[in-house]
């Protein structure tokens, strides 16, 4: 630790400790929103048809939704975990709140349309009944999260909806971490088997939730003990 940060006032700490979390998310995001961007660009800026985006051009309308979607809801979302950001002053609301009326849209669309590509669209090389299965799981389950930190809002259970909220957040942005567990394995190994690309991107997205119920629980401990 150096100096200037042990000589800095409690307050410069505390808000410096704020920002390694959500940081970290939208490095994370950055992966797939590069190539979300290049996805987009191909679709609206008259790209060769090729055997791999053949599908994305015969119904161009589910990704024209998924990607946009999916930058707000992985980027605006990170600050979500900026603590300061949830207090709101007298007669005003929070970010947190105002930001939420965006995510939770963006985030309904992404799962949604990530679920009708994964039936409807044709299956990709490499990809195969196992991956479709997890998708439609975590899929679901993205939507599922949703729904019920709406749910639990109403009911102004704050901790049961930042907790469904983190879980579907978690399942919306692990596209970051497929790239971080799929990268390694192709540059040491070589391209994955079906199997070992459903292993992968099933394994990001176990990850990210065992992340997320870590930090739910942690807080949930510290709200016990307060």
């Amino acid at each position: 630790m150096s100096t200037e940060t042990i000589g800095a006032p409690a307050p410069v700490r505390r808000q410096r400790a704020q920002w390694p979390v959500p940081t970290a998310l939208i490095l994370l995001s950055l992966i797939p929103v590069f190539f979300g961007a290049v996805r987009l660009t191909e679709l609206t800026g008259g790209a060769s048809v090729t055997p791999q985006n053949a599908r994305f051009f015969d119904s161009p309308l589910p990704v024209l939704i998924h990607i946009p979607a999916a930058i707000v809801y992985s980027l605006l979302g990170a600050f979500q975990f900026v603590p300061s950001l949830r207090r709101g002053g007298r007669g005003r609301l929070s970010w947190h709140r105002m930001a939420g009326r965006i995510l939770v849209p963006a985030g309904l669309l992404v799962g949604l349309s990530g679920l009708w590509m994964a039936v409807f669209y044709d299956l990709p090389e490499g990809d195969g009944d196992i991956l479709l299965v997890l998708r439609l799981i975590f899929g679901l389950g993205m939507v599922a999260s949703i729904v019920l930190g709406l749910l639990a809002i109403g009911r102004r259970d704050f901790v049961s909806h930042s907790a469904w909220m983190a879980r579907g957040y978690a399942i919306g942005v692990a596209a970051g971490t497929q790239a971080l567990v799929s990268i390694p394995w192709i540059l040491l190994v070589g391209p994955a088997s079906e199997l070992t690309r459903a292993v992968l991107m099933g394994a990001a997205w176990v990850i990210n939730l065992a992340v997320a119920e870590y930090f739910v629980r942690r807080r949930a401990q510290g709200s016990v003990r307060r």
